[in-house]
């Protein structure tokens, strides 16, 4: 899990696409530090991947608002449903 965790860390950090949170724009670096922040809170909460992305890159839990991804021209996606699709490459990749 924790080996997951930080491949996603270092994917949203990395990310050229827009992390908009709460109407607010912000740039993978941002993003993450936002991310870790919440991880750090919810920490014990979180017992797998799929925890660390409900808790920590979901929405915001003050307005409920979804975090969105925007990738170039592409339509904006929920962050989760993002994340989640990269984690099911990574796993596939370590097969």
């Amino acid at each position: 899990t924790q080996d997951e965790i930080n491949h996603l860390l270092k994917f949203v950090a990395s990310t050229p696409c827009s992390y908009e949170r709460n109407g607010t724009i912000h740039n993978g670096q941002e993003a993450v530090k936002h991310i870790q922040k919440k991880y750090d809170y919810f920490s014990e909460d979180i017992k797998s991947t799929e925890d660390f992305i409900k808790y920590s890159a979901t929405k915001s839990k003050m307005s409920g608002e979804f975090y969105k991804i925007q990738c170039a021209y592409s339509k904006p996606i929920k962050s989760q449903d993002w994340l989640l699709s990269e984690l099911k490459a990574y796993r596939a990749s370590k097969k």
